[in-house]
């Protein structure tokens, strides 16, 4: 049930319309160059594109890296790359929120855009705190009365509560932006109330939330099955009680995740129907592909992959589906004698009629080198939030919008 407004609700023309977008991107250490364009093209095609058709005066927020690191850098690459995907010159100041800044603002005519520098520039930005709080700092005090309207685009960065993501709606109309938007519809069609078979596919080499997701699709009856693969899947296996081999054991005791068995453990002896783990695995032996069932466990040699019986049985499961979240690769699809396992599962997911949601930096990797992406109902970008969302946590930049939503009712 979509409880906050979107863009739809408001009149934006001739409006000073504030939107926080995730313009984060992967920039290069050394020349200080942005390496993928992909979030500034996907705020840009959107959510930017329709305010200035509208006629809104459109003034962009967004953040950079975090202070100190490398990536922390202007955005005015970001403003430079936002002019070629509107095909419209867009305007730039080095400036959040002083005199630079507001006077831009104001020359701003209807149908023109403004990106402001890297708001995280604003020391007090990165402290979280309530909207009431972030509205009484500095950044909101300048630019909010400034503004008609507040843009809340950045879903990415909404588990955040940060100045920039929530002081706005305290004291502004505050609406989603399309990207938000489609994000959270699509989020809720597999948590709220997901068509049955739901299944979650969990993969991937960061296994630490594998528990809090499996835990609570399973316990509120999101779930229907959760199938495991990558070192997720090696997690569960130790938790069978299974010894990989001392490399692969080591692995999972240097990435401290073995602290997850006991759980994991609990989880499985409480839904052993619903819990799938590898029935065969792919290990490297000389640069090569060798496949062994788990009866020829423990091994010296590295897993990378799943192996063909647990394609079949995974393949069966997700074809009688009817929701599928997918978050992580099957196992080291990088390799080409390794990407046997993600390319069946995540092939099988691409054939199903099932609405599919990927999410993660993997996944998506995986799915573009396969050919696959435009195949996957949803193909979320974002990150920490989704993880978030996905073990049934309040992102602080989504009660924000709701609360706002509220007030004006």
């Amino acid at each position: 049930m979509v409880k906050f407004l979107t863009l739809d609700d408001v009149e934006v023309k001739d409006k000073v319309t504030l939107v926080r977008v995730d313009f984060n991107s992967p920039v290069d250490p050394e020349t200080k160059k942005i390496l993928d364009d992909t979030r500034i093209r996907a705020h840009g095609e959107s959510t930017i594109k329709e305010l200035m058709e509208k006629g809104a005066k459109v003034v962009i927020l967004a953040h950079q890296g975090r202070k100190g690191d490398p990536d922390f850098i202007p955005l005015r690459q970001h403003a430079e790359i936002l002019s070629k995907v509107l095909g419209k010159s867009v305007k730039y100041v080095e400036d959040v929120y002083g005199e630079k800044a507001k006077t831009a603002i104001r020359e701003l005519k209807s149908g023109e855009v403004l990106v402001l520098d890297n708001v995280r520039n604003f020391a007090g930005e990165t402290k979280e705190g309530t909207p009431e709080d972030h509205a009484k700092s500095e950044l909101v005090k300048e630019l909010a009365p400034l503004a008609n309207i507040f843009v809340s685009d950045a879903f990415a960065a909404a588990h955040r509560a940060h100045a920039s993501i929530v002081g706005f709606t305290a004291v502004l109309t505050s609406v989603a932006g399309r990207i938000m938007e489609r994000e959270l519809k699509s989020l809720s069609r597999v948590l709220e109330n997901p068509e049955k078979p739901c299944v979650y596919v969990l993969g991937g080499a960061k296994a630490d939330d594998s528990l809090e997701i499996s835990k609570y699709v399973l316990d509120s009856k999101i779930a229907d099955y959760v199938l495991t693969g990558g070192v997720v899947g090696h997690v569960f296996l130790a938790a069978k009680g299974i010894n990989l081999g001392e490399p692969n054991m080591k692995f999972l005791e240097e990435k401290k995740l073995l602290g997850l068995v006991p759980g994991i453990k609990e989880l499985i002896a409480k839904y052993p129907q619903k819990i799938k783990t590898p029935l065969d695995i792919a290990v490297e032996v000389n640069k090569k592909r060798k496949e062994i069932s788990l009866d020829k466990l423990p091994t010296n040699y590295p897993i990378y992959d799943i192996g063909p019986a647990t394609v079949k049985e995974y393949s069966k499961i997700i074809r009688e589906a009817k929701s599928i979240v997918v978050s992580g690769p099957m196992g080291v699809f990088e390799n080409p004698e390794f990407v046997y396992g993600t390319e069946k599962i995540f092939g099988e997911i691409a054939k199903s009629k099932a609405f599919s949601l990927a999410g993660g930096g993997h996944t998506i990797a995986a799915l573009q080198e396969l050919g696959l992406a435009s195949k996957i109902s949803y193909v979320s970008t974002a990150g920490g939030a989704l993880i978030e969302f996905l073990m049934g946590k309040k992102l602080p930049g989504v009660v924000a919008l709701e609360r706002a939503a509220e007030r004006k009712k």
